[in-house]
Order: structure tokens, then sequence, then C-alpha cells
């Protein structure tokens, strides 16, 4: 029965996952291209660079839609613990992607500010590319609303980080904005204001991606569970009758799963059964608090201090 309920969740998360995702990525072909086209007319290298950036995250889409499926497969004779760390991959892939496309934007820009510097002939930006970049920010910020609201109804890592992918988009388009506006209303001598737009995009897509590297390489290196969760772990065993000195407390994140590794003391004159019991009270008690999705190996020792 347990098995059959987990494979039912599973295939709802994927559904779930590939839903949202799949929203995002047509808005985001139709953004990009209209980004793109705008750009080029308007004569804004900022709208076309935000462009190319809405553009790359219909590659994250196609990673997360990868990584869920990889994720949702069951447990198997080389994956004991199931293959959630498919989705933790993922995320870090869009980390990767994310920070390759802040440099790469942020090269142009300053490359263009460099040239108008250099006293090259730019023309002024066109109103058409300032809308196109407001209705991009209304867009993907909605879009970033949709799909991390999503995400943590899920507890799915990959759906998180590209959400923070259509987030960075969101700053891309805020940053594309400012520039293209500020040329447009200050005049030729501010079109400089264009590019710089760039470089500040890019600072803010970097950012985004070196946070979800970060937790996705930590996840990946078995990094425990924050202090607060542990805390609350042991908290709870010690509330379970029958239970002395829950110790020796080991977490890691495993996908959406935590897996969680206890010893406990128990009166060493009980019967196993009881012991059993009273161990599957301490696994009960903790999923009710924090979660149903979690993984359990708790040790029992015997306490002959109470003999």
């Amino acid at each position: 029965m347990r098995n059959t309920n987990s494979s039912t969740k599973s295939k709802e998360r994927l559904k779930h996952a590939n839903k949202t995702t799949a929203i995002g990525a047509i808005l985001n072909i139709a953004l990009s291209l209209a980004k793109i086209i705008a750009g080029i007319f308007g004569h804004s290298q900022a709208m076309v660079a935000d462009g190319i950036h809405s553009l790359s995250d219909l590659g994250s889409d196609i990673v997360v839609i990868i990584g869920m499926f990889l994720a949702s497969r069951p447990k198997d004779s080389s994956h004991n613990y199931g293959h959630g760390k498919f989705e933790t991959l993922s995320a870090l892939i869009i980390a990767v992607f994310l920070s390759i496309v802040g440099f790469g934007i942020g090269y142009s820009g300053i490359s263009s500010a460099m040239g108008i510097l250099q006293e090259e002939q730019v023309i002024k930006p066109h109103i058409v590319t300032f809308i196109a970049a407001i209705i991009s920010i209304i867009i993907k910020e909605g879009l970033f609303r949709y799909t991390i609201k999503k995400g943590r109804e899920i507890n799915s890592s990959a759906v998180i980080a590209n959400a923070y992918h259509h987030r960075a988009d969101a700053f891309s388009s805020l940053g594309a904005a400012i520039g293209i506006g500020g040329a447009i209303l200050l005049g030729d001598k501010w079109v400089i204001l264009d590019p710089i737009a760039c470089v500040i995009v890019s600072v803010f897509i970097i950012k985004e991606a070196f946070h979800i590297g970060k937790i996705s390489i930590n996840e990946l290196l078995e990094v425990a569970l924050p202090e607060e969760i542990q805390d609350k772990i042991l908290q709870i065993a010690a509330l379970i009758p029958g239970v002395d000195e829950p110790h020796n407390l080991k977490t890691r994140r495993i996908g959406n799963i935590s897996a969680v590794d206890l010893h406990i003391l128990l009166d060493s004159n009980i019967t196993v059964e009881n012991g059993h019991s009273i161990a599957h009270k301490v696994e009960g008690a903790i999923k009710k608090e924090l979660g149903d999705e979690m993984i359990f190996s708790i040790h029992i020792e015997p306490n002959h201090s109470q003999n």
C-alpha cells in the first residue's frame, strides 16, 4: 500500500511540474520572440539581450521536464533511496544556464558601452522597446509567482529554481526598461544607459544563479538539514513516552525527500515488539510535525541505567 501511495504521489508531482513548466515554456517562446523583434527594429541592445535571456528559459524548462521525469521513477536495486537527486541536479544545471547567460549579457553590455564611449554612432531606442519591457516585467513576475507557488506545493527544487529563472527574467526586463526609458527621455547623450542596463541585468541574473547553485550543490554534497529542523526532530523524539536521549542524528536531502538517521535509548527490559512500536511512534510524530516526505532509520540502543 505504501509503495502504491508513493507511486501515485510521484505521478501527481510529475503531472503538476510538467503542466507548470509547459505553461512557462509557451509564454517564454512568445515573449522572447516579441522582445528580440522589438529590440532589433527598436534599436535596443538591452531588449535584444533581454529577449535572448527569455529564450534561455526554454532550456531550463526542458531540463525541469527531463529531471522531474527521471526523479519520479521508483527506487530500484541501484537507487535504494529513489532518484530524487536527479531533481537536484536539474536545479544545478539551471543555475549553470543562468550564470552563462548572465556573463554573456554583461560582456555584451560592457562592449557596447565601451563603443559608445569611443564615440561610435548609436541609434536611440524606440518607444516600442520600452513598452515591450514593461509588458515583459508584468508577465514574467506573474509567471514567477505562479511557478514558485506550484513548486512549493509539490516541494520541487527544480520547479522552484525555474521560478527564480523567471524572476531573473523579470529583473532583466526591469533593467532594460530603466535603461531604455532613460535613453529615450534624456536624449542622445544618454543612449549609453541602454548597454549599462545590460550590465545591471547581468548582475541580477548571476546573483540568482549563485543562489540556486549553492542550494543544489549543498544537497548533492549531502549537507544536513537546517539546524532548527534538526533541533525539532530531537525535541519531538524526546517527547515520545519511553524514549531517552535521542542522539547521533544525521540528516540529508534526496530531492523532495528528507532522510533521517536517529539513535534512541530505550529500557533494556522491554520486548523487541515494544521497542519497534516506540520507534514507529517516533517516526509518526516527526512526520506529523515536519511532513510526510521523509525516510527514517531509527537505531534502538538499550538504556542499562534504568535497571
